[in-house]
């Protein structure tokens, strides 16, 4: 389905299926309208949301709006690139911040370190799972266990993470940024802490000394938050019926 189930109107065929208006957006756009209605973005008209989880999601907003760009796919922060080389992200290119410090990164990360012998708790965690299956949370959980390898791989997620950091804050100039997913609510501060220390010791001057790098509030609920606004900036704009949409806002 996955291959074959492209360029297909959901809404429309769903609004024409239950007799009601339906509407339909990227998770991490909704998501950054519930933030900025309810949680951490709440009266700040410029920011980046992030999400670090299975993947790396993201949404620009600006003057209190989230930028699409003409085609839609503005804010696809987790594909930018931060090496020349590096592993294969899911989107086909190569270096992306995804496979670097994903969920689904650091899990083909634990693979391989177990697979090589490199980390002795890796290697115990992945006893009788089937396939040898790891995941983030094993990764982490070996650091917190002492383990050398899955240590290093926490740090090179969380510079990676900060590294682009860096380069959002140096090419967007936003208030905030504002994290959340599931990884960056287990780690918290390990994960945002590098992030604030490299960006307010390498970011140009100006725009570090204005942003704030903070921590998702509204947690699994912020797509059902952001739905609210969503609706609201929607229906009573018949744009988004001929493909031209205004930008909605969660002020709208």
């Amino acid at each position: 389905m996955g291959s074959t189930f492209r360029d297909v109107p959901i809404a429309a065929k769903l609004e024409a299926a239950i007799g009601l208006p339906a509407f339909l957006d990227r998770d991490t756009n909704v998501a950054a309208l519930g933030e900025m209605a309810f949680g951490a973005a709440r009266d700040c008209p410029n920011f980046l949301f992030i999400t670090v989880s299975t993947g790396i999601g993201a949404t620009i907003v600006m003057d209190g709006r989230i930028v699409h760009g003409p085609d839609g796919t503005a804010g696809e922060l987790g594909h930018t690139p931060i090496s020349l080389e590096g592993p294969l992200c899911g989107c086909g290119a190569s270096g992306c911040l995804e496979a670097h410090a994903s969920g689904t990164a650091l899990a083909r990360f634990a693979i391989e370190a177990a697979a090589s012998g490199r980390s002795p708790f890796l290697v115990g965690r992945a006893v009788g799972r089937p396939g040898g299956h790891l995941d983030a949370r094993d990764v982490a959980a070996g650091e917190e266990a002492g383990d050398a390898s899955c240590h290093e791989l926490m740090e090179h997620a969380r510079h990676a993470f900060a590294l682009a950091c860096v380069g959002f804050v140096n090419a967007l100039n936003p208030d905030r940024i504002v994290v959340g997913g599931s990884v960056a609510e287990a780690q918290g501060d390990r994960l945002l802490g590098p992030a604030r220390e490299l960006v307010a010791r390498t970011a140009f001057h100006t725009p570090r000394t204005r942003v704030r790098i903070v921590p998702a509030e509204l947690g699994g609920d912020v797509g059902l938050a952001g739905a609210h606004p969503l609706v609201t900036a929607r229906l009573a704009d018949p744009a988004w019926r001929r493909g031209r949409p205004t930008p909605a806002s969660a002020a709208s």
